[in-house]
């Protein structure tokens, strides 16, 4: 059996049922008509800001989403869906535009990430998709910048493969991480698709395998005499430090790249390896730490002067560990050029099509106003159109430009928001516009359901 990793061959069937159900009902009703939706967040106060990431993905899936004639005849054979609404989606393709928030700027709750116009039917059937590329990777980025935010010019490698959950979620971690100012990944075909550096040390069990530190570092060092770096912590960490110092003199390694320290007393074990190190003539060996790292303990550990020069972050990073999902969702907000909204307790949305305009003040991000999409303001505007018509229409930045534009933008951020111990929550101002046509669509919605 051939394992079914998602790809673009059958990304159309990445979809929850109702998607379809809900789509073959308008199809019967003939409700097709323009439609609005916006991908926005809910306010949470672990995460005063978000990074805007996985627009690249979302645009690829939204020109290449095809239902081919296995995914057909899988869906005639669930028995639910007629074949003239079959024969639709024999022929489906994405012919809206997509308005979204460039990668690596800095968003905030309640305002439009991601915002589709297409055809109601169109809208709908790919929201599942939309929701789920778009949901990690701001988390991933997010994490990341927030990582970035404390590192003090120390280096960040994504070490999260093997804990993401599932292969798609750690080649998103690659690469959003990447976005959210990370230098490398340990994951090689991320660093092969996304052409990001590679970075790799060596595991305990190569230690134990040898049985010896000494035979193991010796072992590695003549297989890789250029950049090797140290496992020194799985017996005696001081001792193991010894030993590869032993190692590099013996050797005489003229470009030894570090030790690594994964477990144990960081703050103390960290100033002894460099002491240790310096005093061995190895001023230019770096000191690497993994092992449970999140931003608390970046900025705790420099915090407290640590000599440390490079971070594998894992599995904090991949699960975004303490805001494991958002609060988000994808809402129709106008169809038929009727602006519609829920009115459900804290979960009221705004309706009709909008846009996003910021203020700077000194450099620093002052305010954001949502407002309808036609309204005149001085601000930046957030939201630009990347497809039209079903056609891309703005190119997409490479990875490093998102990457370093994304650094950038940290320096936007008010340091009240910025600081990885805030709570509080930024919102983005309503126009006057804007709030009367919330007005205008409560009233019309209470006075259809009396």
């Amino acid at each position: 059996m051939k394992y079914p990793f998602v790809n673009e061959d059958n990304m159309a069937l990445l979809t929850d049922l109702y998607e379809l159900t809900m789509a073959q009902v308008y199809f019967k009703e003939n409700m097709n008509k323009t439609a609005v939706f916006d991908f926005y967040t809910r306010p949470d106060k672990r995460r005063p800001y978000l990074v805007s990431a996985g627009l690249e993905q979302l645009l690829y899936y939204l020109q290449n989403i095809r239902f081919s004639s296995e995914h057909i005849d899988f869906l005639k054979s669930t028995k639910k869906f007629s074949d003239d609404f079959l024969d639709y989606l024999r022929d489906f393709r994405f012919s809206g535009n997509v308005y979204g928030v460039e990668e690596g700027q800095i968003v905030f709750p309640n305002e439009p990430i991601v915002q589709i116009e297409a055809p109601l039917i169109e809208a709908q059937i790919i929201e599942t998709f939309l929701i789920n590329t778009l949901q990690i990777s701001i988390l991933i980025a997010t994490k990341a910048l927030r990582c970035y935010s404390v590192a003090k010019g120390t280096d960040l490698v994504d070490f999260g493969l093997r804990r993401a959950h599932g292969t798609d979620a750690g080649m998103k971690t690659a690469r959003n991480s990447f976005i959210g100012g990370f230098v490398g990944t340990s994951n090689v075909l991320a660093g092969k698709e996304y052409n990001i550096r590679l970075y790799g040390t060596m595991a305990h069990s190569f230690i134990l395998a040898f049985g010896d530190e000494e035979k193991a570092f010796e072992a590695f060092a003549k297989q890789y005499p250029e950049g090797s770096v140290f496992l020194v912590d799985t017996f005696d960490t001081i001792e193991g430090i010894k030993k590869a110092i032993k190692v590099v003199k013996n050797l005489k390694l003229k470009n030894f790249k570090g030790i690594r320290l994964d477990s144990g007393d960081i703050l103390y074990l960290s100033k002894e390896a460099r002491k240790l190190l310096d005093e061995a003539g190895l001023t230019e060996a770096k000191i690497f730490v993994s092992g449970g790292i999140n931003e608390y303990k970046i900025k705790e550990l420099l915090d407290q002067n640590a000599p440390i020069d490079a971070w594998g972050v894992g599995t904090e990073l991949a699960v975004s560990a303490d805001v494991p999902y958002l609060d988000c969702a994808y809402k129709l907000v106008e169809y038929d050029g009727k602006p519609k909204m829920k009115l459900s307790t804290k979960k009221i949305t705004y309706p009709a099509k909008k846009q996003v305009f910021r203020y700077y003040k000194d450099g620093v991000i002052e305010k954001d106003i949502l407002a309808l999409y036609d309204e005149a303001f001085e601000g930046e505007k957030l939201l630009t159109l990347f497809i039209k018509d079903g056609k891309l229409v703005k190119s997409v930045p490479s990875l490093e430009e998102i990457r370093l534009k994304t650094i950038k933008n940290l320096s936007k951020i008010p340091q009240n928001i910025k600081d990885i111990y805030s709570n509080e929550i930024f919102l983005p101002q309503i126009s006057k516009k804007l709030e009367n046509t919330i007005e205008q669509t409560i009233k019309a919605l209470k006075g259809e359901n009396r």
